[in-house]
Order: structure tokens, then sequence, then C-alpha cells
């Protein structure tokens, strides 16, 4: 990928992008290889590759500068503000939308949010983009005291960009490093964006959690459904589900669905998918967490457990409460195969029957894994 902020010593966030893409993935494979190693795995399937550009659906900006020259990205190295707006990981469209909104904000006039000082307004610039080139966007925001501003300045701006599909505004009062805050104002539309994946209607909700590559997260579900179809089960619970993406795919006429996540606003995503299709009493999304939920053992225990945790792992509580339930199968989308291995090691009785990398952030030391377990 040629990218002048790399190439300028702008930007080293991509920090691999010096290396020879094959490289970048041969690191990855043995990185993943000897953290299994201790679980005897099979071979590793061929890893899926991902678009070394223009991959990412996702931006998350923080708002730096002044109310008249903001600029959209980050404070490098050098101490030095770098707008990357035109960062070549956003796809063309991606990338004209927001070098706008980065204009837009200076014709606003309303203050970046100075963390050493605590003052100023617009902390953050948070936009999602599904594979029909609709946008989410939502503005982070100290307070509301700048809320009518932007309303009041919203309808040409939009007139102008019909693809901005809904708009937010997020209250994120507390000077931490959180992105987001408890509240959201809509600002313009209903706040559903509609993502597409393997002729599946997905949804997103502003606090609902979505895969940065959409075309990856396609691949990623499409293989969880091809690794489960012949599995004899009957129930299936799908924990972390956020939208339902896993949980759905893998849904067939004979199966029962329990899909648990604890962001309510995910689980209504999942719930509208859910009803679109029909699914009724075979479909039951709750926003709990999800280790609660598997201490409680509700409905009795399922026959294949599928898992999507955050960074931080199931956890050894979690890992306890599964190998109690004793599904006959475990289905693990990992994105860090560090904590992945300390699950592994508190899931003894279970062998890894397949394993396979999805590199869905080229020039990055991430990666996502999946694996499917059979109970011995």
């Amino acid at each position: 990928m040629h990218c002048p902020f790399f190439e300028s010593n702008l930007c080293r966030s991509c920090s691999w992008l010096d290396q020879p893409y094959h490289q970048q993935l041969q690191h990855k494979e043995r990185q993943l290889n000897a953290l299994l190693a201790p679980f005897a795995p099979p071979p590793l399937l061929a890893s899926v590759s991902a678009e070394l550009s223009g991959f990412r659906d996702k931006a998350k900006m923080v708002v730096l500068g002044n109310a008249a020259a903001p600029k959209l990205g980050i404070i490098n190295h050098r101490n030095q503000l770098i707008s990357l707006c035109e960062c070549p990981l956003y796809p063309d469209d991606m990338q004209t939308l927001l070098v706008n909104l980065e204009r837009w904000l200076g014709d606003l006039a309303i203050a970046p949010y100075h963390i050493k000082s605590r003052q100023g307004e617009l902390k953050y610039l948070l936009l999602n983009r599904n594979n029909d080139g609709q946008y989410m966007l939502r503005l982070v925001l100290r307070s509301t005291a700048q809320i009518a501003k932007i309303s009041q300045a919203l309808p040409n701006f939009l007139a102008q960009h019909s693809q901005i599909s809904s708009v937010s505004a997020n209250i994120q009062p507390v000077a931490m490093a959180i992105i987001e805050g408890p509240d959201e104002h809509i600002l313009s539309g209903d706040n559903w964006l509609r993502h597409q994946l393997n002729g599946l209607n997905l949804y997103q909700r502003p606090k609902g959690f979505f895969q940065t590559n959409l075309d990856m997260a396609a691949k990623l579900y499409a293989t969880a459904a091809l690794w489960t179809a012949d599995l004899e089960i009957s129930r299936y619970w799908d924990l972390f589900c956020g939208s339902g993406g896993f949980g759905l795919h893998c849904l067939t006429p004979d199966r029962q669905l329990v899909g648990i996540e604890i962001e309510a606003e995910a689980i209504a995503c999942a719930q509208r998918s859910a009803d679109e299709m029909g699914l009724g009493a075979q479909v039951r999304f709750q926003a709990l967490d999800s280790t609660a939920f598997a201490s409680s053992s509700e409905g009795g225990a399922p026959q294949l457990i599928i898992a999507n945790p955050p960074r931080r792992g199931l956890g050894s509580e979690l890992c306890t409460q599964i190998k109690q339930l004793a599904p006959d199968y475990l289905l693990y989308s990992s994105c860090n195969a560090a904590t992945l291995a300390a699950d592994l090691s508190a899931l003894e009785g279970y062998r890894i029957d397949r394993v396979q990398l999805f590199d869905m952030f080229p020039h990055t030391a991430h990666y996502e894994v999946l694996l499917l377990l059979h109970r011995i």
C-alpha cells in the first residue's frame, strides 16, 4: 500500500507497512502457531487475506487543533497534529467525506476538547460505512451546549451529502480516556445502519459493535456457517453476539438460537434482523452479561457455544462455566491470540478441529482467528 503519511514519517500507525505483505502474514502465522502449539492443533488452514488498502469501514477520529481549523487525526511522535482524513486505509468515498466533514467542523467553529486544559467541546468524530456506501455519523461532545448549533447547520450539510443516513451526538462529559458516554441525541435519521452480508441484513445502532472490515466479516461469518453446517446440534448459544452475525449465519430450520450481548442497542439490532427473517420463537436475543447468563444455565446446556469475546477473552470464570455446561462444540472467534491461548488452557477437555487466520488488519500485528473445538 502506498501511504504518503508513512513514507513522510508523519504517521506510524501501520507499523508493519514497510514489510512485504507475504512477510506480514508469515509473521502472524508463526505467532499463532507458537501460541497454539501446546494444544496440538491441526495445521492452519490457508489464511484469509484482506485488501491491502481501502478496507476500513469504520473511522474513530480524534478532533484536534482549534475551532477555526480542526484536524481529524493524531498527534504523532513528533508532537505534530496530523489530519488523517485521506488515510488510504479508508475507501476513496470515505476519505472524501472525512475531508468534507473536517471542513464543515471548521465552519461550525466548535472548539475541540483539549485533555490537559479540560477545555473545549468536540472530542471525537465516529463514522461507520455500510457496503452500499451509506454512513452513520456520530459527534462525541463534552456537553449538550453545542447541539442546537450543530442541528441548525446540519440540513445544509446533509443536502450535499445524502450518503449520510443518520447523525447523532453522543455526550461524554468525563475527563477520561473513554470514547463514548451514556447519552445519545439523534439529530437526523433513525440511527439504524443496515449491513448486507452474505444475503443477510444485519443492523448497527450507535452503541452497537460492528466489525471494522466488512468484507472480511462476511468471510468470517460464511466460514462459521460452513464449519457448523453439518454438526448434529439442535440448540446453540451465541455469546458476545453483538448484532447477531455469527448466530444468524449458523442458523438452520431445525436449530434453536439464544444470543447474549450486554449492549442493549446491539441486541435491538439482532432482534430486528431476526424479526425481518420471520424467525419467531426459533431465536431469542437478550441483553445480558455472557458470564452471568452461562452461570444460570438458563434453558439447559446447549450443544454448541459460539463465542466472540472482546480482546480480554472469555476469562477464567466463563471458561469454568463452559466446562460445566460441556457443550459438544465450541466455535471461538478471537481478536487476541494471546488471551485465546489463555482461555484454551482453561478449557481442557476440548481439542481443536479447525483453525484459520483472518487478516482483518493488514500492516499491523492484529488479526482474527476462528477455531472449532470438539469435546473429547
